[in-house]
């Protein structure tokens, strides 16, 4: 989809149309372009023949839910941003969102601000990594991290991450052996410091190391320093 002068390009899929006006007038606002869908199939076939910076996908929708329409997006382009919205609060729910490949969860009713923040903080990321060129890959302990064509290997073996997985595992190997909590973590990598989504740190490095560690259970990689956070092993 042709972005124009770098407009940012925001597909949202909400049924909900008092929600879905909300949320285009105010991301109108900031000059982003919105394109909305009150359909799954519809949402689904927009998710994936479009170029978008980020898709905002509501998980109760007609026809097709939002965790499928997530899982096939992840199949054909792990590196597009998704942000989850659902009523469903519970743990649970939360969890099978961000296991499905969801780079974040945000629940209704939320505020347009807190909506607004996150959708900020994903496209800066988006626009840090276009900034990068060819010298910036990233080895170490056997993984190499490409981060302007977003790739990753472990000694050799391909491995697909998440939008957000990726930029976990980046800023671990920026700097090796040293210890984050999960505070420090979702400032620099979720660009928040919400105490209520720390669990979510915990759900991105538990699917991390299911991705990368050959026995999740006994961490190679990633490692946890009881009392205090992550490290990612020097």
């Amino acid at each position: 989809m042709a972005q124009e002068c770098n407009k940012k390009s925001i597909l949202l899929v909400e049924d909900e149309q008092e929600i879905a006006d909300i949320v285009m007038l105010h991301l109108g606002d900031l000059n982003y372009s919105i394109t909305h869908t009150a359909d799954g199939i519809k949402g689904l076939t927009l998710a994936l023949q479009g170029s978008w910076d980020l898709i905002l996908l509501d998980l109760t929708l007609p026809r097709i839910d939002g965790l499928d329409i997530c899982k096939q997006v992840r199949e054909s382009n792990p590196a597009t941003p998704i942000i989850l919205i659902s009523a469903r609060s519970e743990e649970s729910e939360r969890v099978l969102g961000l296991d499905v490949g969801a780079d974040d969860y945000i629940t209704k009713p939320f505020s347009i601000d807190e909506l607004i923040a996150r959708v900020k903080a994903v496209l800066r990321r988006v626009d840090a990594l276009q900034g990068l060129v060819a010298t910036d890959v990233v080895s170490v302990n056997g993984i190499v991290l490409d981060p302007l064509r977003h790739t990753v290997s472990i000694t050799g073996r391909a491995v697909n991450l998440t939008a957000r997985e990726f930029e976990l595992l980046l800023h671990f190997a920026k700097s090796p052996g040293q210890v984050f909590n999960r505070t420090e973590l979702l400032e620099k990598v979720w660009g928040t410091r919400h105490d209520g989504y720390l669990h979510t740190v915990n759900s991105h490095i538990n699917r991390l190391r299911s991705k990368i560690e050959s026995n999740p259970a006994k961490p190679e990689y990633i490692q946890t320093v009881w009392g205090v956070g992550y490290k990612l092993m020097a």
